[in-house]
């Protein structure tokens, strides 16, 4: 991988592995590779999508890792369209500097990469999944086993239990999953917030907050910032 990118930054445990695994590739300092972690936020509730995690830690895990964060916002209920628009505005920005590759921590959904690959060719730039096709129980313990930290932050109730929103995401966690839950979620079972790791430079400090229902689907775990 050359030239300038940018990093499709959830805050989650798979976007994590992604940039530690880029880390290790590169061989030299980031910061020179990526020009800035992009990451799309709901307006209104300045909450990263889907993961529901306030921007402020978000902000937080960005300075940690001493990368530029910009936040890529969409209307509550965006469309496809409009969410497509409003990453689009954001990329080609980026490339007219030079940017060439979008990075991704997609581990296995072939129709994911496949929309990313066809959305980005069609601006003029690749893609790079680092951990494709790895196995998931496997980059599960890497994870753990690298020191990251990590607390489950979002779990859909139709396919997981509402109770685990809020743990911590380590062995015991992966021991209580039910046996057809994916180990890292990539189905959209639940979603996590990294707050420490051997890429951050600190930890980031938080509180977890009250645990909630939304649109009587997805669990919640507010985190405050500490």
């Amino acid at each position: 991988m050359g030239g300038k990118a940018l990093f499709s930054w959830s805050g989650g445990k798979d976007s994590a592995l992604a940039l530690y695994e880029v880390l290790g590739d590169c061989g030299y300092d980031i910061v020179s590779l990526i020009v800035s972690l992009l990451t799309t936020v709901t307006g209104g509730y300045d909450r990263v999508s889907m993961h529901g995690v306030r921007s402020a830690l978000l902000e937080k895990q960005a300075d940690s890792l001493g990368l530029r964060l910009e936040k890529v916002v969409i209307p509550r209920d965006a469309s496809n369209e409009e969410y497509e628009h409003s990453l689009e505005t954001a990329v080609l920005k980026h490339r007219k500097s030079g940017v060439s590759t979008v990075i991704y921590g997609d581990i296995f959904l072939e129709e994911i990469r496949k929309y990313r690959e066809e959305q980005l060719g069609n601006l003029g730039l690749g893609c790079v999944f680092p951990i494709w096709g790895r196995e998931s129980l496997t980059l599960a313990r890497t994870f753990i086993e690298a020191g990251f930290k990590a607390v489950v932050v979002c779990v859909d109730s139709t396919l997981l239990d509402g109770g685990f929103a809020g743990r911590e995401f380590d062995y015991d966690f992966l021991s209580d999953l039910p046996p057809q839950i994916d180990r890292c979620g990539e189905n959209g079972e639940f979603h996590t917030f990294v707050y420490d790791g051997p890429i951050f430079r600190e930890r980031v400090e938080f509180e977890r907050g009250e645990v909630v229902l939304r649109d009587g689907r997805f669990y919640y775990c507010d985190l405050l910032p500490g």
